[in-house]
């Protein structure tokens, strides 16, 4: 089957909202469909290129920001803090590893999350800003696509205060969204909602609706690679999306947790490394490392992270690529340990995340020392 930019709508599209008005959904995505794209086409070019360094041992890849972006804690602060802190671990990885580090925030875009149901008391689950409110009544859980408009709209404001070389990217989730701003120039065709893309654990299957809006684009993508995911799956999802296995097209993302990691991933890297294909790994040591306290609050332990991160160095040895981790320049209370000792009791002080626990910078900067140890070849992470 040719590809197209609404291709996708003949697959199996998981994690959309049920919108109860198809004409206003069709008139929004109309409209966005005559924006101005997001992001200069020639700077997803330009990541491109980092990132083929990047797959060849000549850069290193640090990505990061929040869980998901929230309307109303927009602010330039809030941007400067999360640039700062991007910053700050760049230069301490950079010069660990004597090498250029590709700095792409979870930025500028990140407003759609997937749910593992999707209605919660009686409600449509919360899906993020760009899909619903947060609130638990039924106004603001009812899906509006006129969302997107806010979004993009956030989008365009954020990315102009980000600076030169710090690159956005969020998770290829919102297919309308994504297929509005999709953009041809120079005979391939863009997604201009940011500069990386991803697909998440619960799209990347065989007959993914998101495999195959993706599979069309010039972008680089990533694909979290999760428990259950098996090395011919894997490869057959790459024989979909990069057949022919171009540079600084492809960057697979572990997220596996601290327990499950050091069987799981080695047959992954072992399977594609025996294919030729020239990919990026990076490690997402967050997502599989979510547990639930007594008390119900959703919190990650900094020691599980650092004990998944160090079991990534160790199956990857030198073809360890990246880090891609959820964060926040704010001083938040969201998960456990580090330095700074917090404690389950801790947790109430300043948990503000919309989703998922986020480190804060204290938790972050600590973990980039360690990750940078790493890197500077003197010790594994957790000695």
């Amino acid at each position: 089957m040719s590809w197209t930019p609404g291709s996708w709508r003949t697959f199996d599209a998981r994690q959309q909202p049920d919108y109860p008005d198809p004409a206003a959904l069709n008139a929004t995505t109309r409209e966005l469909g005559a924006y101005p794209p997001l992001v200069p086409l020639a700077e997803v070019d330009a990541l491109r290129a980092a990132l083929t360094e990047a797959q060849t041992g000549r850069a290193f890849l640090l990505q990061g920001g929040d869980c998901a972006e929230s309307f109303a804690e927009f602010s330039p602060a809030t941007i400067a803090a999360n640039v700062a802190l991007i910053d700050t671990m760049a230069e301490r990885l950079g010069e660990a590893s004597g090498l250029p580090v590709v700095r792409i925030g979870r930025m500028a875009g990140q407003f759609a999350k997937p749910r593992s149901t999707g209605s919660e008391g009686g409600l449509p689950a919360y899906r993020g800003d760009i899909v619903n409110g947060i609130a638990f009544d039924a106004a603001a859980r009812r899906p509006d696509p006129e969302r997107m408009f806010r979004a993009y709209a956030q989008a365009s404001a954020a990315l102009a205060h980000m600076p030169a070389g710090l690159y956005s990217s969020h998770e290829a989730l919102l297919l309308p969204f994504e297929q509005a701003l999709v953009r041809h120039d120079g005979g391939r065709f863009y997604a201009s909602s940011a500069h990386f893309l991803w697909i998440g654990q619960r799209t990347a299957f065989e007959g993914s609706a998101h495999v195959e809006l993706l599979r069309g684009l010039a972008n680089p993508i990533g694909i979290k690679c999760a428990p259950g995911l098996t090395p011919d799956a894997l490869l057959r999802l790459l024989d979909r999306i990069d057949p022919q296995g171009q540079p600084g097209r492809i960057t697979l993302i572990a997220r596996m947790g601290a327990a499950r990691i050091g069987a799981l991933l080695p047959p992954l890297v072992e399977a594609v490394a025996a294919s030729g294909r020239p990919v990026l790994w990076a490690s997402d040591p967050m997502h599989g490392n979510t547990l639930r306290t007594a008390a119900g609050t959703k919190t990650r332990p900094l020691e599980l992270i650092v004990a998944e991160l160090d079991a990534f160095f160790a199956a990857l040895g030198s073809r360890a690529g990246g880090v891609h981790l959820e964060m926040t320049g704010g001083d938040v209370t969201e998960c456990t340990g580090g330095e700074t000792r917090l404690t389950e009791a801790d947790l109430a002080d300043r948990y503000h995340t919309h989703c998922d626990p986020r480190l804060n910078p204290a938790q972050a900067l600590e973990l980039a020392g360690l990750v940078a140890r790493r890197l500077g070849g003197r010790m594994p992470i957790l000695a």
